[in-house]
Order: C-alpha cells, then sequence, then structure tokens
C-alpha cells in the first residue's frame, strides 16, 4: 500500500512503535491563559481603568478603532506576559486571551484584528502632556505619579502605624544616543539613572532621570510628593526614609527633620570618622585574629561635618575586622539612641534595606522597565510607568491571590513562568468561552487558590 503523504504533518522518531506526528490543526489555541488571573486581579485594584483615566483622547471619537483603555491594558499585560517590544503586538493582537482581558472580541474594522499593532501603540508610547497632529493622545504625568502611591495605600485595608519608604538609584544602560544620555564613572557606561522609592514590595515612584546628577537630585520633591498622600488619608502614620550613604545630603536630612520624618541613611566615612572608633576597630581586630573569624564593635557618637551639616546628628559606626583588615561603617539616623541601640539600627534596620534589590531588579529584569530605547526622555519615562505599573499588577495578583501559596514570596519572572504562561485550546460558543488548559499542568493547586482568592475579595 502506497504511504500516505501530507505535507503539513511533521514526523518526528517513533516511541515504542508508535509514529510522532505533529501537525499546526490544534484550532484556536493560547499560550497566555493564565493571564486570566489578571483580569481578576485587575477587577480587585481596577488598575487599567484608573491608568487609562490619566491619559485623554483627542482623536475624532467616531474613527477610533482602539480606545485608550484597550490600548493600556494591551500594554501593561504585554509586559507581565514577557513581551518586551511593540512590535510583539502585530502577533499577540490576535491572541484570544489579549482579547477577552481587552474586552474585545471581534475587530470594528474588516481590516483590523481586536487589538491594536506596534504603530498605534507606538504613538501612545509617544504621546507628551499635549496632543499633536501625530500624537492625539496626551498623559498627565502628575497623576502616573500620584496614581503609584494611591495604589498603595488601597492596598491596605488598615493604616500601619509606620510606613518605611527606601530610596534608590540605579543604572539604565542606553545602547544608542537617546535624549539625557551621559557616561556615568561609577557604572563604567552610557545611562540613565532611574530613582526608585518602595515600601517594602510596594513600588511608589519610579523617575528617571539623566546620568549626570548627584544620586540624591530630585529626592527631597519625590518624597514631598509621596509623603503628602498618606498623612492626608492616614494623619497618624509614622514614616521613615532608609537609603545608602548617596542619599545623606544636608537638604534631605533638614527637610526630614523639618517635617516630622525619621531617616537612617548610609555615610560615606572619612580619616575624621574613622579616627573616631580606632579603640573599637583594635579590639575588633584584637578578637577576629584570637577567634580566626570576623569581629565586629559597634560606637554611637553624635556628628557634624565641618561645613556641609547645619547640626550635630547622630551617628552609628559599625567597627569590623574581616578578611585580614578593617571594614568601618556608618550610618546617620534622626532615631534616638531610646529606640534603636546601635547594634540593632544597623543590623536589623539599615541592613534591612538591602531588600530593595531585589524588587529593583523584578522591574528592570523581569518587566523591562530598563527597555528605554525612544529618543526622547519623556518617552522613555512613559515606558518605564509602563513597566511599573505592570509591576504593581503581579504584585497585586502575589499579595491577594498567591499570598498562601508556595508563590507568595516569588519574583516577577517565575510567577509568569509558572502560572501566566499555560497553553490552552478556546473553544468559543454563542453563550461561553472556555479555555481548556492541559490536565497535567502541574500547579493547578496554585491556580485554584489564587482564582478563589481573588474570587472572595470581590
Amino acid at each position: 500500500m502506497q504511504t500516505e503523504c501530507n505535507a503539513d504533518l511533521f514526523g518526528f522518531a517513533p516511541v515504542e512503535g508508535r509514529k510522532v506526528v505533529a501537525a499546526f490543526d490544534g484550532g484556536t489555541m493560547t499560550s497566555e491563559a493564565g493571564a486570566m488571573l489578571h483580569g481578576a486581579t485587575d477587577r480587585q485594584i481596577r488598575l487599567i481603568e484608573r491608568f487609562a483615566g490619566c491619559f485623554t483622547d483627542h482623536r475624532v471619537a467616531e474613527l477610533v478603532v482602539h480606545e485608550v483603555a484597550s490600548l493600556v491594558s494591551q500594554r501593561v499585560l504585554g509586559i507581565t506576559l514577557g513581551y518586551e517590544d511593540l512590535i510583539d503586538h502585530d502577533q499577540l493582537r490576535h491572541d484570544p486571551v489579549m482579547a477577552v482581558l481587552g474586552g474585545k472580541l471581534e475587530a470594528r474594522r474588516a481590516d483590523c484584528a481586536p487589538l491594536a499593532g506596534k504603530s498605534t501603540l507606538n504613538r501612545l508610547e509617544l504621546s507628551g502632556p499635549e496632543p499633536t497632529s501625530y500624537h492625539k493622545i496626551s498623559h498627565d504625568a502628575t497623576a502616573i505619579e500620584g496614581l503609584l502611591v494611591d495604589l498603595f495605600l488601597d492596598a491596605h485595608a488598615v493604616p500601619p502605624p509606620q510606613i518605611t519608604l527606601d530610596l534608590d538609584a540605579t543604572d539604565d544602560p542606553l545602547h544608542g544616543h537617546q535624549e539625557g544620555r551621559f557616561f556615568h564613572g561609577y557604572y563604567d557606561s552610557y545611562c540613565y539613572l532611574p530613582l526608585y522609592v518602595f515600601c517594602g514590595r510596594h513600588l511608589l515612584a519610579a523617575k528617571l532621570r539623566p546620568a549626570n546628577i548627584d544620586a540624591s537630585a530630585g529626592s527631597v520633591e519625590e518624597i514631598t510628593r509621596i509623603v503628602t498622600r498618606p498623612r492626608v488619608r492616614w494623619p497618624q502614620v509614622r514614616i521613615l526614609l532608609r537609603a545608602d550613604s548617596g542619599f545623606a545630603r544636608e537638604g534631605l536630612m533638614a527637610w526630614c527633620e523639618n517635617n516630622g520624618v525619621d531617616f537612617v541613611f548610609g555615610l560615606v566615612k572619612n580619616s575624621r570618622l574613622v579616627g573616631e572608633i580606632e579603640s573599637e576597630l583594635a579590639a575588633a581586630q584584637e578578637q577576629s585574629q584570637k577567634t580566626e573569624k570576623p569581629a565586629r564593635r559597634f560606637k554611637d557618637f553624635t556628628w557634624q561635618t565641618r561645613q556641609s551639616w547645619s547640626r550635630e546628628r547622630r551617628v552609628v559606626a559599625k567597627a569590623e575586622w574581616t578578611g585580614g583588615k578593617a571594614n568601618p561603617r556608618f550610618v546617620v539616623t534622626s532615631l534616638g539612641r531610646e529606640e534603636h541601640e546601635a547594634r540593632h539600627l544597623y543590623e536589623k534596620l539599615y541592613c534591612a534595606r538591602g531588600e530593595m534589590e531585589n524588587p529593583i531588579k523584578e522591574c528592570q529584569l523581569d518587566l523591562y522597565a530598563d527597555r528605554t530605547s525612544a529618543h526622547t526622555m519623556r518617552a522613555n519615562q512613559l515606558r518605564l510607568w509602563f513597566a511599573s505599573m505592570a509591576y504593581v499588577l503581579i504584585g497585586a495578583l502575589r499579595r491577594i491571590g498567591l499570598k498562601h501559596t508556595q508563590f507568595a514570596r516569588a519574583s516577577c519572572g517565575t510567577i509568569r513562568l509558572k502560572l501566566l504562561k499555560i497553553g490552552a485550546l478556546v473553544r468559543t460558543s454563542v453563550r461561553r468561552i472556555k479555555l481548556a488548559m492541559p490536565s497535567a499542568f502541574p500547579y493547578q493547586a496554585e491556580y485554584h487558590a489564587a482564582h478563589a482568592a481573588l474570587a472572595a475579595a470581590h
């Protein structure tokens, strides 16, 4: 008998006497079925609706095919699902799950897909404060910045007695000739120097800045803006700022002291400071040499610089001997000795700021916050905000839906890989749309738990 041939059928090595073949004939399918959890999460925090409200559409209404809310949803969800470039949306615009989440199952014109392609989304990303002939959607930067703080406040059912705001600057490498491009000696590259403000894993600010500035530049303005909203909603809340030595500047410390905000900042060492702890370093060296292990001592003293500080401030010093050499470290703080003794303040309070590195990495590595390849800083700032909203959305899923699962502390990249990227067959009938997900999916329990928690929170 003649062998039947099918040009669309792919043959592979047989297994236990059975042929292995494959074909692109599975029907309407998606690899994004897990993103339905994003839709349930968004219904809890209304992120897409509120973010879209920060844009103004000046297009002729009867000619609009893709509304602003749909464009914003598509861009934010695309980032959460791992689609960093706008060109990805020329294929993603046909995805059935993205259509469901965008609320558009059918295209409004015969020559269109249900969702927007790269060109339309590009016009959104290039929008400015005022509409132009080519970019008729404008955005309100102040409203977007305020929304990040409001989403943080809304995440708390009960006002916390204290919040700790972590500030940090990081590098955003550039590979072209973007506006605001400068060489940064510490990072040894051309880059931007964005300022991030977190409270735990909550993102409150992501400010894009050129790299030819001090790390603390603009921090007083950012903190003034951020602190105003919690104090209106939570009048009794205590606020602590925490940052490395790049933020131990007179302007920021004086602002904190004048506005009832506590701080603990790293302090750059110098010969005078090291001289203050000579005896402690000697004791640590002696102990280390005896035990052949690192040793440390702490000293608490008041300090004032010769010129830059307007007043004396409390300094805590760590006199450490490790690896056969001295490793002194210093912090300056407004917190009193009666509340935090020196060792506790340094080891438990200040060193905890290192945890901030993890959410920054999530933003930049998992959610492409460093994908700032547009020409203007304004467009790159808007890209940074899209990535920030993607981070907030996954953070809300983690906080509300996954809090009692193994993914309660998982990174955004892990949550995407384990729970969002699920293949499914999409069956559409008159009455319903069903996503037939794999029976062998290994994290069904976590998916069930997330769905139940999000439904219960409604």
